[in-house]
C-alpha cells in the first residue's frame, strides 16, 4: 500500500505526517516516542492499510516537523498535545483510535480524557499511565527533575549513539536480533544530532515529571469512559517494563494485554505479530460498536 507523505502548517509551524489507507475507513492515529518519529510506524502503515486511514505525525522538535528554538516554542507535554490535537482538528478526524508508544502516551492520553468522545479505542505500545511501568532507567531522569545542572551530565549521555541503539537492542532475544534494522537508530541519531536538538530534548526530559501529575486523570478516565485498550508490550523493555502493561487492568479488566518477547520498540521485532493483533482488536471494537 502506498504511504503518503504531508506537511501541513499548524499554528505556525510546518508539522509533517504520514499517512496511509483510505479516508473512509475507521482512523488510527499513531503516536511516537523518543527518540524517534513516525518512521517507526513505516511498516505498521504498510500492514493496516487495507482496513483502516492511518495519522502518523512526526511532534515538533522530532523528525520532519519543526524544530523551533528553546526560546521560540514552549517544549513541553502541554504544547505537544495542543499541537497534536490542532493537526486533528485541521484534518477533521472527529473520531479515531489511539496508538500510543513512549512520549505518545502523555500526548494521546491528555487527548482522549479532555476528548473521551473522540476516541474509539487505545492500543499501547510501551506506552505508560502508571508509576508500576518506571524501571530503574529512570532514576538519573528524576533526579535532573529535581536538580537539573547537578544530573545534565548523566542525562546528556541518553542522547549518545551507544545509548539510541541500546533502546532497539535491549531486551531483543538473540534469534530476533537480526530483526531490528541499523538504519532505525542511525536515522535517529541524525536527528538528535542536529545543532539545538539536544537542548530541546533535555527540555523535554525535566517536563516529563509533570506527566506523572496526569496520571489520575486518566486512570479516571480509564474507570468513567472504559476505552477498549489493547497493550502490545515487550516484557523485556528495560524503558517502561512490564508492569506498566498490567496495571491496565486495575481500571479496565477487559483490557487485552500482550507481553511479547521483546524489549522498547516491539514492533521491530514483532511487527507482524502486532499487525494482526492490531487488526483483530480494532475490527472487533468497531463490529461492537456498529
Amino acid at each position: 500500500m502506498t504511504i503518503r507523505h504531508h506537511t501541513i502548517e499548524i499554528q505556525g509551524l510546518p508539522v509533517f505526517y504520514r499517512e496511509a489507507g483510505d479516508p473512509s475507513k475507521p482512523a488510527l492515529v499513531l503516536l511516537h516516542g523518543f527518540p524517534t518519529s513516525s518512521a517507526m510506524f513505516r511498516d505498521l502503515l504498510r500492514d493496516l492499510a487495507d482496513d483502516f486511514h492511518l495519522i502518523a505525525p512526526d511532534h515538533i522538535g522530532f523528525g520532519r516537523s519543526a524544530m523551533p528554538r528553546l526560546d521560540e516554542f514552549d517544549y513541553g507535554f502541554e504544547r505537544l498535545t495542543e499541537i497534536t490535537l490542532a493537526l486533528l482538528d485541521e484534518l477533521r478526524l472527529d473520531r479515531f483510535a489511539l496508538y500510543i508508544h513512549d512520549y505518545g502516551a502523555p500526548i494521546g492520553l491528555r487527548i482522549a480524557s479532555r476528548r473521551p468522545e473522540r476516541v474509539t479505542a487505545i492500543v499501547s505500545q510501551s506506552g505508560n499511565a502508571y508509576t508500576e511501568g518506571f524501571t530503574p532507567f529512570w532514576d538519573v531522569l528524576f533526579a535532573h527533575a529535581k536538580d537539573r545542572a547537578a544530573n545534565e551530565p548523566a542525562v546528556r549521555r541518553l542522547l549518545e549513539p551507544a545509548a539510541t541503539e541500546w533502546q532497539y537492542t535491549h531486551g531483543v532475544p538473540a534469534d530476533r536480533l537480526d530483526r531490528v534494522s541499523p538504519d532505525a537508530w542511525t536515522l535517529d541519531q541524525a536527528y538528535l544530532d542536529r545543532p539545538g536538538n539536544q537542548e530541546i530534548q533535555l527540555q523535554l526530559f525535566w517536563d516529563y515529571q509533570f506527566n506523572l501529575d496526569a496520571y489520575p486523570a486518566f486512570q479516571e478516565y480509564f474507570r468513567t469512559h472504559r476505552p477498549p485498550l489493547l497493550a502490545v508490550w515487550g516484557r523485556n523493555d528495560e524503558i517502561f517494563g512490564p508492569d506498566g502493561a498490567r496495571a491496565f487492568a486495575r481500571d479496565l479488566p477487559d483490557a487485552e494485554i500482550h507481553l511479547l518477547d521483546a524489549g522498547h520498540f516491539a514492533l521491530d521485532t514483532h511487527g507482524p505479530e502486532i499487525a494482526s493483533l492490531v487488526r483483530d482488536f480494532l475490527t472487533r471494537e468497531a463490529a461492537a460498536s456498529a
